[in-house]
C-alpha cells in the first residue's frame, strides 16, 4: 500500500513538473511567434545591407546596426572576459586571499543592479571624460553588466575541479600560478566558455545602457570612438516612431536580435554539455 502511494505521488509530482514548465513555455512561445509574424517580412537582402533611410522614406535597412552590435558586444566581453575569468580565478583557486570578501561584495551587488545604471556609470566614468558618446564607452557599460556572470560561471567550474589535479602540478614543481594556467584553465575551457556566452547573450540585448554611452549613428562605422549604432538602439528608436515602415523593421530586428541570442544560448550548450 505504502508502494502505490509512493508511485502515485511521484507520478502527480512529475505531473505538475510538465504543468509548470508548459505554464513557463506557453508564453514565451507566443511572445517568440509574434516576432516571428510580424518581423519575418522585414528580413530582406535590403535590411542586411543598407543604412536606414531617412525619417518617413521606406526601405533602408540596418546594417550599421548589425555591424555596431558585433563590435560593441565583442568589445564588451574581451573586457569583461579578462577581469571576470581574472575575478573568478582568485575566487576559486585562492580562497584565503584578502581581496576574495570584497570581490564577491561586489559581484553580488553588480548583480542585481539595473542596466539602466551601469550606462549611467559609464556616461561618468567614460563618456564626461572622453567628451562625447563613443562604442568604447558602451563596451564599458556592457562588460560591467558581464563581470559578475562570468566571475560566477568560473569560480563554479574550477571549485567543481578535483584538488587532486592542482596536487600533481605542484608536485611536479610548478608553481600555483603556472598550475593554474597549464592545466586547472584548460581543464575547465568548456564551462569558461559557456559563461562567456551567458554573459554575452545577458548583455547583447540591454539597450538602457547605450542610450548613455554608444548614443547611436545612422551611418557605418568602425571607430570605437566615436558613436555607433546598434540592434537594441535601433529597436528603441524604430519602435516608438510614428513611421510604419520604421517600426516594420523594428520587428524585423527584434527578430534578428531574438535569434542571435538563441543561437548564443545554444552554443553556451553545447559548450556546457562537452565540458
Amino acid at each position: 500500500m505504502n508502494l502505490r502511494r509512493r508511485y502515485l505521488r511521484d507520478r502527480v509530482m512529475v505531473a505538475l513538473v510538465y504543468l509548470g514548465t508548459l505554464l513557463v513555455l506557453l508564453p514565451l512561445g507566443f511572445i517568440l511567434l509574434h516576432v516571428f509574424t510580424q518581423g519575418i517580412g522585414a528580413l530582406d537582402w535590403a535590411f542586411f545591407t543598407q543604412p536606414p533611410a531617412p525619417p518617413g522614406e521606406g526601405g533602408g535597412g540596418m546594417l550599421p546596426a548589425i555591424v555596431g552590435t558585433f563590435v560593441i558586444d565583442l568589445m564588451a566581453l574581451a573586457m569583461g572576459g579578462l577581469l571576470g575569468l581574472g575575478g573568478g580565478v582568485l575566487m576559486a583557486e585562492y580562497p584565503d586571499h584578502p581581496l576574495n570578501r570584497p570581490l564577491r561584495l561586489v559581484a553580488n551587488v553588480l548583480g542585481g543592479v539595473p542596466a539602466i545604471l551601469m550606462g549611467l556609470f559609464a556616461f561618468v566614468l567614460v563618456v564626461e571624460p572622453m567628451g562625447g558618446f563613443s562604442a568604447f564607452s558602451g563596451a564599458v557599460a556592457l562588460a560591467i553588466l558581464m563581470i559578475p556572470i562570468i566571475m560566477r560561471a568560473t569560480e563554479e567550474v574550477l571549485r567543481i575541479l578535483p584538488w587532486e589535479l592542482r596536487e600533481a602540478g605542484l608536485a611536479l614543481g610548478l608553481p600555483r600560478w603556472r598550475v593554474t594556467l597549464s592545466l586547472i584553465l584548460p581543464a575547465a575551457k568548456g564551462g569558461i566558455v559557456t559563461g562567456l556566452l551567458l554573459a554575452l547573450a545577458r548583455a547583447a540585448g540591454e539597450a538602457a545602457p547605450l542610450l548613455f554611452t554608444a548614443f547611436g549613428n545612422p551611418f557605418l562605422s568602425f571607430d570605437p570612438l566615436g558613436p555607433m549604432d546598434s540592434l537594441p538602439l535601433k529597436i528603441y528608436v524604430y519602435a516608438i516612431s510614428p513611421y510604419e515602415d520604421w517600426i516594420r523593421q523594428a520587428w524585423g530586428a527584434a527578430l534578428l536580435l531574438a535569434l542571435m541570442l538563441m543561437v548564443t544560448n545554444y552554443l553556451a550548450r553545447r559548450a556546457m554539455r562537452r565540458s
